[in-house]
């Protein structure tokens, strides 16, 4: 883990550097595991930036969570057209 104090909220950092085995398999490392409240058996769902055709920048983000943030910002805006 970096240097951060807790109030840094909101702020990137590098977390961890993960390496690519043979296969495509990465392992998150526990600390970052335990603090992101990440599980086994849980579905991360990987969001992917690309500039210029190439991926430049990738998120994981806990697929119930992504469900949630969906639901809050489509359900307002379905509920108004429907």
């Amino acid at each position: 883990m970096t240097g951060r104090s807790k109030n840094d909220e909101g702020c990137c950092a590098v977390e961890a550097l993960i390496s690519v085995d043979e296969r495509g398999q990465m392992v998150l490392p526990k600390d970052i595991r335990e603090a992101a409240g990440i599980r086994p058996g849980d579905k991360l769902a990987l969001i992917a930036w690309k500039k210029n055709g190439a991926v430049c920048c990738m998120s994981l983000i806990k697929a119930d969570d992504l469900k949630g943030l969906v639901r809050g910002k489509l359900g307002p805006l379905m509920k108004d057209i429907l």
